[in-house]
């Protein structure tokens, strides 16, 4: 798409009016979307995205801007308005490109281009008839397939210039119950860096039935009732708590501003001794793994929190000049259209040493989260409120009525420190996190964890007796 000698042409047009960095970010990305709903076929969308953002700063000054002329001319028109924005006499910096294609570490046997639309509906249908034949109360039934696979070609005047090739798959069901004034609405999915052969290998009858269970012990549960209490939060999607309500305030588009309850931390305790923290990109085949970040820096294994004490944030190209911080492969953008700044990649707590029995076990009274949902974060405070999609009550070191209506609220601060036990079965869940730098993939998990105090919202009006 773009040779070296064309990229640093238009680099060193960047660079005219004084700027001491500038970067070029195109893309070639082919996107399709299917919907099923009610056994029928009811979106399908295939798009091409072709353009190129280009990135100029000067100290810790940047203007950025896209196009879809990625002719040359094109480029470098717009090369030339970005540089007008600074003034100054350009500075002595040399570099020389040379393309590298970087390694793949997440293989691809079956290519989206290579599956039919015929075989993409049947992986859907499976999933529908699995979620479908639950039960009669099982009223509707939603499933999607997404994939993208994105060619990207990076330029900077740093010498980096790389391509690389990130393939995307994933399936998501609604199963949504009902019955006279009711209804329930539960989701799940699968995705992987990865081609279709992550669906050959899934269980997605099984995946639309756990799915429709879920919605149908939802529909007939109790509401639940606010209190404070013991909160085991389980496995897998569980990890969205450490994701939004904790790991936001450690990337540095906040730290580096001062603006997060976690600046200025490095080195100092802000969990409970048994809590580590990982956001590791390297992790094959995964939803949130890269080879390169969007700024053409491998991607790695970055321990944020080990026991307890905070280690490292996640930290961009541009605001390691901010921090004084090293780049930690975590520069990330939703497309061409957007700027890169620090984001997650795939964060998770390590396994402790508890099974998931022992904590339930542990728990005379408290909440089991089984299934979390969406909610609200304030990335700068780290202040909460989740929905949880599916709950029960734990009594008496059992797991017993379910409950339904259950938010949890809180903040990232006050549950790192709360952590009590976590257990050894470590999963993990598919999301897409958004923030200034658009809408990326991104995996949360986590063991089982026991958070021994937290506030729990619901709408039933008295509390429930335990009897012993």
């Amino acid at each position: 798409m773009i040779t070296s000698k064309s990229a640093k042409e238009v680099l060193m047009k960047c660079l005219t009016t004084g700027a001491d960095f500038a970067e070029i970010f195109m893309e070639s990305t082919v996107y399709n979307a299917f919907e099923l709903m009610s056994g029928k076929v009811s979106k399908a969308n295939t798009n091409h995205f072709l353009g190129a953002g280009i990135r100029v700063l000067k100290g810790f000054e940047e203007i950025y801007g896209y196009t879809n002329d990625v002719s040359q001319e094109g480029l470098l028109e717009l090369a030339g308005k970005l540089a007008n924005f600074f003034e100054g006499t350009p500075l002595d910096i040399s570099f020389e490109l040379e393309l590298e294609e970087v390694p793949n570490n997440h293989p691809v046997i079956r290519r989206p281009k290579d599956v039919t639309n015929e075989e993409k509906i049947a992986y859907m249908m499976k999933a529908y008839e699995g979620a479908r034949d639950y039960s009669p109360e099982i009223s509707q039934v939603i499933c999607s397939i997404n994939d993208r696979e994105q060619r990207v070609w990076i330029a900077n005047t740093k010498g980096t210039f790389k391509t690389d090739v990130r393939t995307y798959v994933t399936l998501s069901v609604t199963a949504i119950a009902s019955k006279p004034g009711e209804m329930e609405r539960i989701s799940d999915n699968v995705g992987a860096n990865q081609g279709y052969e992550l669906l050959d290998n899934t269980d997605l009858v099984a995946l639309g039935r756990e799915t429709a269970k879920s919605a149908v012990t939802m529909l007939h549960a109790e509401e639940m009732v606010g209190q404070v209490m013991p909160v085991v939060v389980h496995n897998k999607f569980g990890g969205v708590l450490l994701h939004e309500a904790c790991v936001h305030s450690l990337e540095a588009t906040l730290v580096a501003k001062g603006a997060s309850v976690f600046s200025n931390m490095l080195g100092q305790k802000i969990a409970s001794d048994i809590v580590t923290a990982v956001d590791d990109g390297t992790i094959p085949n995964a939803w949130g793994s890269l080879n390169i970040d969007d700024e053409g820096n491998p991607t790695q294994r970055n321990v944020l929190i080990e026991n307890g004490v905070l280690k490292s944030y996640l930290v961009d190209y541009r605001n390691s000049r901010r921090m004084n911080h090293p780049i930690t492969g975590s520069g990330r953008r939703e497309s061409y259209k957007y700027s890169p700044t620090s984001r997650m990649t795939n964060t998770f707590f390590v396994n402790g040493t508890h099974t998931f029995d022992e904590i339930i076990a542990n728990t005379k009274y408290g909440l089991f989260a089984k299934k979390m949902g969406g909610g609200s974060v304030n990335p700068s405070t780290g202040e909460f409120n989740f929905a949880v999609q599916e709950a029960y009550l734990i009594e008496n070191g059992k797991i017993t009525r379910p409950v339904r209506g259950a938010t949890l609220i809180g903040s990232g601060a006050q549950v790192l420190k709360n952590i009590d036990m976590i257990a050894n079965n470590l999963d993990y869940g598919h999301g897409m996190c958004g923030s200034l730098s658009g809408s990326i993939p991104t995996n949360v998990g986590q063991p089982t964890i026991r958070v021994q105090n937290m506030t729990v919202g619901g709408r039933g009006g008295q509390k429930w007796i335990i009897k012993s």
